[in-house]
């Protein structure tokens, strides 16, 4: 028992780190909207906080896999979490939104560098054998802060203020970044061996990304079409609020209670998978999880009334779980780690491009045409993409990719 203990001791600092930073996330997600809205009345300006983090993301991800992959990856995680912190508790001094602005690009640069790290750090220190059931736990923690977090944060604000609700907020991110402090390093860095982050750098560690991208092509065409699929998720998830109310005719009240449905969904879903990890391969986990959300958003797509999105969000919440899960395990089995944060980064470079691209599409395209037959279409390309991505993950001759 003490033996098991101690395996798990550093991977439950780890992932009580990323829980408490999880539902500072969600805090500070409901006080930002509530804080533009007091200072602007302008829906528009609140929209614009979702712009920022992908189109930063473009511009930063070029470079922070040249500078994460040669530095220490935990050290990385406590500085962006102390910078995350730092500039959440500025916010309340902003005297206008040109400034709140420019505070959210630097957070979302803080976030740009802490995602290819910590996907780096956690393959480190966590053996191949754990890796299921920990991104099991690890979608438990996000799953449940996506629940606990705003019903937190709206707390706070009615006890205290917006205002004290960040500083309360910033306090967490400072907790997730001491946990991180008894966590071992988990490499070795050598200062010498530091490249300067130049221009020539960036270039040649691009090279070094292409290079792996053509030489495993599988696993690239896996990755990409995983992200692919959430494309889809994603577009549609930007017209959820206007579908569910304009078209189906959902009150504010019921679609606040189709997301915390959505959440417990995703609660369920990762309690069971974090017990029976170990029943379910790979393969299974990718395809059921995928396939069954795709089911999930069909449903949502042809919805009429409450009950039926409620099924679909059900759906989606438990089986998004799974597919997180096994595709994360995945990657971390056959990325190697000195390359994972550039490959992670340009992956990421290439996501938040064409989230921006497929947002922007389906909102055009629900002005020309009636939004219900743009997210039926938009369900119905993911079920097929989902269908011939099965097909590539269950290749008998692939089996050797997720063991």
């Amino acid at each position: 028992m003490n033996t098991r203990w101690g395996e798990w001791k550093s991977l439950a600092i780890l992932l009580a780190s990323i829980g408490i930073a999880g539902v500072g996330d969600f805090i500070y997600l409901v006080a930002i909207n509530i804080i533009v809205y007091q200072m602007t009345g302008s829906a528009a300006a609140v929209a614009g906080l979702w712009i920022i983090s992908p189109i930063t993301n473009i511009i930063t991800k070029f470079w922070t896999g040249s500078y994460i992959d040669y530095r220490s990856k935990r050290k990385i995680m406590i500085i962006t979490y102390l910078i995350r912190a730092i500039f959440i508790a500025l916010i309340p001094f902003a005297p206008n939104m040109v400034v709140i602005y420019s505070i959210l690009v630097c957070l979302s640069v803080a976030k740009a560098f802490f995602g290819p790290a910590s996907m780096t750090y956690v393959t480190m220190l966590v053996p191949q054998s754990k890796r299921k059931r920990f991104n099991a736990i690890r979608s438990f923690t996000t799953s449940s802060a996506f629940i606990v977090g705003p019903a937190i944060g709206g707390t706070l604000i009615l006890l205290t203020s917006v205002n004290m609700t960040l500083w309360l907020n910033a306090c967490l991110f400072i907790l997730a970044a001491i946990l991180l402090i008894f966590l071992p390093q988990g490499e070795t860095i050598s200062k010498e061996s530091i490249p300067k982050l130049t221009l020539k750098q960036v270039i040649a560690d691009f090279t070094v990304v292409a290079d792996f991208i053509s030489k495993n092509r599988y696993i690239s065409f896996v990755y990409m079409g995983y992200i692919l699929i959430l494309l889809f998720s994603y577009a549609m998830d930007a017209q959820e609020v206007v579908f569910t109310q304009q078209v189906v005719g959902l009150s504010e009240i019921e679609y606040s209670l189709l997301i915390s449905i959505t959440g417990i969904g995703s609660v369920i879903g990762a309690v069971i998978l974090s017990f029976f990890s170990h029943k379910f391969s790979l393969r299974y986990l990718i395809v059921i999880g995928i396939g069954m959300s795709s089911v999930g958003y069909i449903i949502y797509a042809f919805s009429w009334s409450f009950g039926s999105i409620a099924t679909g969000f059900i759906i989606l919440g438990f089986f998004n779980v799974y597919a997180n899960t096994g595709i994360t395990t995945f990657y971390q089995n056959n990325i190697p780690v000195n390359v994972m944060g550039r490959v992670t980064s340009i992956f990421q470079l290439i996501q938040s491009s064409l989230q921006v691209v497929f947002i922007l599409a389906v909102g055009i395209a629900a002005d020309i045409i009636p939004l219900r037959t743009t997210i039926i279409v938009s369900a119905i390309s993911m079920f097929f993409t989902t269908v011939i991505f099965s097909i590539a993950v269950f290749l008998p001759r692939k089996r050797r990719f997720y063991v």
